[in-house]
């Protein structure tokens, strides 16, 4: 019996519990530099932008370089954090086991790169669930979310077009990204996460997840 659509996850956020560890780092990182921002700032601006996004953005910021080595030293720092402190997202592991077995085909796209993909998906022993193949990155494409491009070259590798597509999301840029490539979008927010963030992502056309345990009813409805 053919498979009925694909889910698209985003990684982090979303499949491992990423986000706060990164801001954290980045926080550290972004002040060392000399510019002063609050951890939940930098939370709110760069949740979900890509690494060139992010430097442009601090350099700007600094009105100034930045010092050599500063984005290599963010990611060992963070990569350092991972390995101490990663855990998967709280139910991620029965969700993506449960829209397999309702016969929906899998995937992964993400604005980071499939080197962090690789390394966040092992540490939460989530990566027997997508293989190689499965896994996208918006290095791959030539505009990241929000441009639909990532999630549209995601869904036509994997053999589907856009409209056969769910999209599991945490970010505002990654809802927007996927409702512009015309797919349904789940906006996941856990019950940690501020209510305006549940409201962006509701305004952005996502329908709210609370626990990410609602996702397979979700898409079986």
């Amino acid at each position: 019996m053919p498979a009925p659509g694909l889910v698209i996850f985003d990684c982090d956020g979303v499949l491992v519990d990423s986000e706060s560890i990164s801001a954290r780092v980045l926080w550290e990182c972004v002040n060392e530099a000399g510019v002063a921002m609050s951890e939940a700032e930098v939370e709110r601006v760069y949740v979900g932008a890509t690494l060139a996004a992010i430097e442009r953005d601090v350099q700007l910021r600094r009105g100034a370089p930045l010092p050599d080595g500063w984005l290599d030293d963010f990611l060992a720092r963070r990569a350092a954090a991972f390995e101490a402190e990663l855990e998967p997202v709280d139910g991620a592991r029965e969700t993506v086991e449960a829209v397999q077995a309702l016969g929906w085909e899998t995937c992964i796209a993400s604005q980071g790169r499939v080197i962090k993909m690789r390394q966040t998906l092992f540490l939460t022993g989530l990566a027997d669930l997508f293989p190689p193949e499965r896994i996208f990155s918006a290095t791959m494409v030539s505009r990241p979310k929000p441009a639909p491009d990532l999630y549209v070259h995601a869904a036509r590798s994997c053999g589907w077009e856009p409209g056969d597509c769910i999209v599991v999301e945490d970010s505002l840029s990654g809802v927007r990204g996927a409702r512009a490539a015309g797919m349904r979008v789940l906006g996941y927010v856990g019950r940690s996460r501020p209510e305006d963030a549940a409201m962006t992502l509701t305004a952005a056309g996502a329908q709210l997840v609370r626990d990410m345990r609602e996702v397979p009813g979700r898409v079986a409805a």
